[in-house]
């Protein structure tokens, strides 16, 4: 029986998950979890975060297989995987600068940062929160895919379905809107 998975590709290995199936959900981590866990510490330094953040990402692969379609249009199955593990990535670097943003006691020999820096980051950072929030969802797709996950506009394009080109189009609007937005 063995046999009859090895002869699967990943999208066909993904629908049995679907249905329940543990041995194609085997088959599809022992496949892809090398691969994705190179493509993890590409991004983070930390073996912690990522054996946390494959754990989490094929735990949402077990559970929410039956939302892959696997149709052209909107990608691989290698991709889609690789869109969780990558927003999984983002969850627990937001976890990190939360945990991290949470007051501390702070001894004598530790430097506290000045409150106007303070009053800077956190207004920055919820301006281009903001501004995010106000692009089209096309373009905060693509800055996802490109600048979050660090997909080449190539991928990018496969990854969401959309000629380069018009990956580069919204790229460019949505940095341009960013700009305008931040100044």
């Amino acid at each position: 029986m063995k046999r009859s998975l090895d002869a699967v590709d990943e999208g066909e290995l993904v629908r049995r998950v679907a249905r329940g199936d543990r041995r194609a959900f085997d088959e599809l981590y022992r496949r892809t979890a090398p691969w994705l866990e190179v493509r993890l510490r590409r991004r983070c330094a930390d073996p912690d975060v990522i054996a946390d953040v494959l754990q989490e990402t094929y735990l949402a692969v077990w559970r929410a297989a039956g939302s892959f379609t696997g149709d052209e249009v909107k990608g691989s199955a290698v991709g889609w995987l690789w869109t969780i593990a990558a927003h999984r990535l983002v969850d627990a670097f937001r976890r990190r600068a939360r945990h991290e943003q949470m007051p501390s006691v702070t001894t004598a020999e530790t430097v506290a940062p000045a409150a106007e820096d303070e009053v800077m980051a956190g207004r920055v950072g919820q301006e281009l929160e903001r501004a995010l929030s106000e692009l089209p969802p096309e373009a905060r797709e693509v800055l996802r895919a490109t600048v979050l996950d660090g997909f080449s506009i190539r991928e990018t394009s496969l990854l969401l379905g959309v000629p380069e080109n018009t990956v580069k189009s919204r790229v460019r609007r949505a940095r341009i809107a960013l700009r305008e937005a931040l100044s």
